[in-house]
């Protein structure tokens, strides 16, 4: 018998980055799958560029919010903000950032980033940042194998999520299946 699957992630940014947006992506995933999900979120100031925290478990939990030292994972849009939150992140949690591969950090953990921000321009996107890190994320997530940056969903269950949610929307759900395969493409760079 399998066992259970049983996951946090915070993930971490400022307002305009479309933090929340990433969380319900991952949540319908979930729920895709027939998981338990809990989401919550925090907001620093109520306007674009102000931080924003959001909490996601997968699996049979009590509670929405993420303590301390409990976190599997962290996806960080903001890079700035892996020192903010770093703290969040478990012994043997994993991180993938928006940045430059050198980001500096005071914490001991795997760290993989992309240039999220370039890839967004280069794509002619430059809101996608958020799907792009995703992306990343689950290329990594698929290609690196055990005991490492593992995630409960694939690349086609996000697929199918963005196709429920802007299947109407034709440009929107290209414009997003674009950011997210340039973010999954990045990994083998």
């Amino acid at each position: 018998m399998d066992e259970p699957i049983m996951q946090q992630l915070i993930i971490s940014g400022v307002g305009g980055q479309g933090v929340l947006f990433v969380t319900r992506l991952l949540a319908e995933a979930a729920i895709l799958r027939g998981l338990a999900v809990f989401t919550s979120e925090t907001h620093g100031m109520a306007q674009r560029g102000g931080t924003v925290l959001s909490h996601l478990k997968v699996g049979d939990y009590a509670s929405p919010l993420i303590r301390p030292a409990q976190a599997d994972g962290l996806l960080v849009l903001k890079a700035e903000n892996l020192a903010q939150h770093g703290a969040f992140l478990k012994d043997g949690g994993w991180v993938v950032a928006n940045g430059e591969h050198d980001i500096k950090t005071d914490y001991k953990m795997p760290l993989d980033a992309v240039d999220a921000d370039t890839l967004a321009q280069e794509i002619g996107n430059p809101k996608a940042v958020n799907l792009i890190v995703l992306g990343f994320a689950l290329a990594i997530a698929e290609k690196k194998g055990e005991n490492q940056n593992t995630l409960f969903c694939s690349p086609a269950e996000i697929n199918t999520v963005l196709n429920s949610r802007f299947g109407k929307k034709k440009e929107m759900l290209k414009a997003s299946l674009k950011a997210l395969e340039a973010g999954y493409s990045a990994w083998s760079k």
